[in-house]
């Protein structure tokens, strides 16, 4: 029988590995506009998000938004939007990529509270459809549908 690993392999699919950090979440190592961050694979995200102090650090063009955001207990937060970024994570990528942006502080205070590293955003549901993700929560891995032509 094949492996989980393997069988995917297969099919086209590409191995990205997870941290688990010490608040039980998923972080993925991704660049966005070529630029290395950290963020939390998030199901849950409807969106891909980056916070509003690193607009800077991945080069982001913005507008504003009508989207509130709301997550991690804070409601109705104020958001700018970017379009056409360039999101990779390992040889996956994709060059038209939304991303919301607000204020992740409130995210990056509960992880640091529980001794784990902030983040520069989060990897939300829009990603993991358009990659067709499947996430094995015990090899501690998520696979990525390789782009066409990669």
């Amino acid at each position: 029988m094949l492996s989980l690993k393997r069988y995917l392999k297969r099919k086209g699919y590409i191995s990205i590995p997870l941290l688990l950090t010490a608040t039980n979440h998923f972080e993925v190592n991704a660049k966005i506009n070529g630029v290395s961050g950290r963020f939390i694979l998030d199901t849950g995200a409807s969106n891909t998000c980056i916070g509003l102090d690193r607009i800077a650090h991945f080069e982001l063009k913005t507008k504003d938004s009508k989207i509130k955001a709301a997550g991690a207990g804070a409601t109705d937060m104020e958001t700018l939007l970017s379009k056409k970024n360039e999101v990779t994570m390992g040889t996956w990528s994709t060059k038209k990529q939304k991303i919301v942006l607000f204020d992740l502080m409130h995210v990056n205070q509960a992880l640091t509270s529980h001794n784990a590293l902030p983040v520069d955003g989060i990897i939300g549901a829009d990603i993991l459809k358009k990659s067709k993700a499947i996430i094995d929560y015990n090899k501690k891995r998520v696979y990525l549908k390789a782009s066409k032509g990669a």
